[in-house]
């Protein structure tokens, strides 16, 4: 007896061919038939095209010219393959290449090729919203498909068949009443993928089921149920090893620092200093929750850094012993309820938007915390995004107001046993959510970055352009002629500063240039709102400056002004236990971090830092000096250097000290086809160091928070370059207020400060490399003032108490480098 078979039949087709262009032709043909939710029948066969392959498409499909002299021309198939997938809908991912190259060719050997099309990257992008990509590759990793061999048609047809299963099954798991809302946007997918969502719906039961509820139309996942969280071991190793991690020596001493200085009845705030990758985090996590039942703040200096604890540390906690671990950043980050229905209510012609409406309508029936980072592919259509971005504000007639995401997640804040925030959040919210700090113990890690973070408590800015126009609408409204002259000489002192700055992005205001300004607004006595702002901003600060910054897609000025005190950082922070974390709090012997941040009494402990055989510097001494040079000649010959290092076939971080610089490298290496990724033009940081830790690229660009804080441990072998040497910019306020309070105190700026801070920074750099006890790294540093500055002296032997370094010529750096990692020497001592 037959067995029938009621559900739509698809054929996953997969080809492989000669290129990618217009002309062609297929050397593989993989089909997979499905129907009724399982695989019913294959395919597959090699093509000859008559023509050589390139050399990449042979390393890339592991076809060879012999094999496919042997293989049948297309016509010889032609009619099979048109049997096997005539009544099926044709399936494949990125359809638009495969369907149009098998029906041009079925075409010309006689057979018109009409079925519909459907295409698995929409559907995955559609219903795995929060995939970092969706290359065939990747998915397989991310959803656990049978990928053994990519790039052969039948395996990447099997993997797709296998999606498309994947796709079938999560759609039947959603809420029927989500799925109808999709299929009312699905004209905006490609071709007839909309059928595999509607042959599906169909079969769905009206049951919402009692993960979901229904609130003024959306359907939103429930949360899950607190837990109780388990006693941690007053024992670090014990929890170590319930965690399932390597226990290490200088780890399990730091924690016994930790617990020891919670015990400390005398002293409130106490700073810990230890080398990078111990594993400070759960160093300083474990004997705190071990030891006290009292809440925990913890803040990071970025958000990049709060999330990879989120997912890291945090996750483990969570799955390991029920810690209730909450990450709390401002509200943009997450969506407003509100404004996404608002969204739904609107017809919308751009069909990218409307398939981010799709994705968000799925992503609600998964998301407990609605931050929007979750998503990867905003960049794709960001000005939807900035659109649902959350307020702060929370109406309580709101419809959404109960299930309201940022209110939920300051209620769950609140009950949590971790807080993690960053430093930016901590300090502009220290007063008015101070229910949220009070009474837990506060942990700042990478405690040196909280120094400039807080200076943007110290500084204010003003948008230029409503200053002017405030002043001309006055003016013109005015009737005493003295009020009028005023209001004119208001206008033309502020636009003289701005047509100075013109010439370039920022321009340094001297007191003296203000003085008109301060005296016009002081006669005319009581102010509206933007120019008292004015008035109170010129007597309350003593640095000014302008820039142009990016507003709505104009460049424009803005006054910006400054205390050149150093905040006292101290005073504002809440009264109780604090730990200040990081591996570099001793600035100098002149100067401690304590002082400037404006504490008066603290304990001061640094666990000793030990030389690893897994890490070398490398010095070179026949360099060109970068400093001389301008950065069109820097980022050719870094460039050129990169590429050289290429070819020793290891993975390569290399971090600048501006995006400028950074960027233009980038663009030499695009013209020369050097393979890379670059921080911003691939993508956040997130993204592209996740796509350098999963080999998708062996070189990476970055700057910024990669210099500290972000770890790369899934290498074994790493290769690291620095181009210069980080140095403040010595524009930077934060670091002229420092020199000004450092001069003021007899010391020299520079050494006792400015140095030092470079070498702290150049330290955990290095350290971005060193995570684990296995991981092996070379570091090789290209700025000649290593060896040839009157400080050089002060830089090597920095470096050679911390590591094993190397002086060498560029003759000598290949052997070097490969004898290094291939040594079976090399150990953790």
């Amino acid at each position: 007896m037959t067995e029938k078979h009621n559900g739509t039949r698809y054929a996953v087709v997969d080809l492989e061919a000669t290129g990618t262009g217009s002309e062609a032709k297929i050397i593989q043909v993989g089909i997979v038939i499905v129907q009724d939710g399982r695989v019913m029948d294959t395919y597959e066969t090699d093509i000859n095209p008559h023509e050589t392959l390139s050399p990449y498409i042979r390393q890339l499909t592991g076809i060879s010219n012999r094999r496919l002299k042997k293989a049948p021309d297309f016509g010889q198939v032609a009619e099979e393959i048109y049997r096997l997938i005539e009544d099926a809908v044709f399936v494949a991912h990125n359809v638009k290449f495969d369907g149009n190259l098998l029906a041009e060719a079925l075409f010309f050997e006689g057979y018109d090729l009409w079925t519909p099309r459907v295409d698995t990257v929409e559907l995955a992008q559609l219903f795995f919203p929060t995939v970092e990509k969706y290359s065939l590759s990747h998915l397989a990793e991310e959803l656990n498909l049978e990928l053994e061999q990519a790039h052969t048609a039948i395996a990447d047809a099997w993997a797709t068949a296998h999606l498309l299963l994947k796709i079938q099954e999560k759609i039947a798991q959603l809420p029927k009443t989500t799925i109808g809302q999709i299929l009312e946007l699905s004209d905006n997918l490609i071709h007839e993928t909309r059928m595999v969502i509607e042959e599906v719906y169909e079969n769905m039961s009206d049951y919402t089921g009692k993960d979901y509820v229904s609130v003024h139309g959306l359907m939103i996942k429930k949360e899950s149920d607190e837990t109780i969280s388990r006693r941690l071991d007053k024992d670090f190793s014990k929890n170590i090893q319930k965690l399932g991690l390597e226990r290490r020596t200088t780890q399990e001493e730091f924690a016994k620092l930790v617990e020891e200085r919670l015990l400390d009845q005398e002293d409130q705030v106490h700073f810990l200093q230890a080398q990078a990758g111990l594993g400070k985090t759960y160093g300083y996590l474990l004997p705190l929750l071990a030891h006290t039942e009292q809440p925990l703040v913890v803040s990071v200096p970025t958000h990049l850094l709060q999330q990879q604890i989120m997912e890291k540390e945090g996750k483990q906690l969570a799955e390991g012993f029920q810690i209730s671990v909450q990450s709390i950043k401002s509200a943009r980050h997450f969506l407003k309820l509100e404004h996404f229905w608002q969204t739904l209510q609107r017809e919308d012609s751009n069909r990218l938007l409307n398939r981010h409406k799709m994705q968000l309508l799925v992503w609600l029936c998964e998301t407990e915390t609605g931050d929007l980072d979750e998503f990867k592919q905003r960049q794709r259509y960001q000005p939807y995004f900035d659109e649902l971005q959350h307020d702060g504000n929370v109406a309580a007639q709101s419809v959404f107001a109960e299930w309201d995401f940022w209110r939920r997640l300051q209620s769950k804040a609140q009950r949590s046993r971790v807080l993690l925030t960053n430093h930016s959040y901590l300090l502009h919210h220290l007063k008015d959510q101070a229910y949220l700090f009070e009474h837990r113990i506060l942990v700042v890690d990478e405690a040196q970055k909280l120094l400039l973070t807080a200076e943007g408590l110290a500084s204010q800015r003003l948008l230029v352009s409503p200053l002017l126009n405030s002043m001309q609408s006055y003016k013109d409204r005015a009737f005493d002629l003295l009020e009028k002259r005023l209001y004119e000489s208001l206008f033309f002192e502020l636009q003289q500063l701005v047509l100075e700055m013109q010439a370039g992005n920022r321009s340094d205001i001297r007191r003296e240039q203000l003085q008109q300004l301060t005296q016009n607004l002081q006669e005319l006595g009581e102010l509206p709102a933007p120019l008292a702002d004015l008035r109170w901003l010129l007597e309350y600060y003593d640095h000014f400056w302008l820039v142009k910054e990016e507003l709505d897609g104009q460049k424009v000025p803005v006054l910006q002004a400054s205390q050149m005190e150093l905040l006292d950082v101290a005073s504002l922070l809440p009264q109780t236990k604090i730990f200040c974390i990081s591996a570099t709090l001793e600035l100098g012997k002149k100067i401690r971090l304590s002082d400037l941040l404006g504490f008066s009494k603290v304990t001061m402990d640094c666990l000793p830092s030990q030389k690893s055989q897994q890490q070398e510097i490398i010095l070179l001494k026949d360099l060109p000096s970068l400093v001389d040079m301008d950065l069109t000649e820097q980022a050719h010959y870094i460039a050129r250097f990169l590429q050289e290092l290429e070819r020793f076939g290891r993975p390569i971080l290399t971090l600048f000290t501006s995006y400028a610089l950074l960027s233009a490298v980038s663009d030499n290496l695009a013209e020369w086809g050097v393979e890379h990724i670059a921080q911003q033009k691939h993508g956040e940081e997130s993204v592209v160091k996740k796509r350098f830790e999963r080999g998708d690229c062996r070189l990476l660009l970055g700057t910024g928070s990669f210099w500290e804080g972000v770890d790369f441990s899934n290498q074994p072998e790493i290769i690291q370059v620095i181009p210069r040497l980080p140095f403040e910019n010595p524009k930077d306020l934060l670091v002229q207020k420092i020199n000004h309070h450092l001069r003021i105190e007899g010391k020299q700026p520079f050494y006792d400060y400015n140095l030092p801070v470079m070498l702290l920074k150049l330290k955990q750099a290095i350290g971005r490399t060193k995570r684990t006890a296995e991981q092996m790294s070379a570091v090789i540093l290209l700025d000649h003032r290593v060896l040839r500055k009157r400080y050089s002296r002060r830089i090597t032997h920095f470096l050679k108490n911390e590591y094993h370094v190397s002086v060498l010529d560029w003759q000598e750096l290949e052997p070097h480098i490969q004898h290094f990692f291939e040594s079976e020497t090399n150990s953790e001592e």
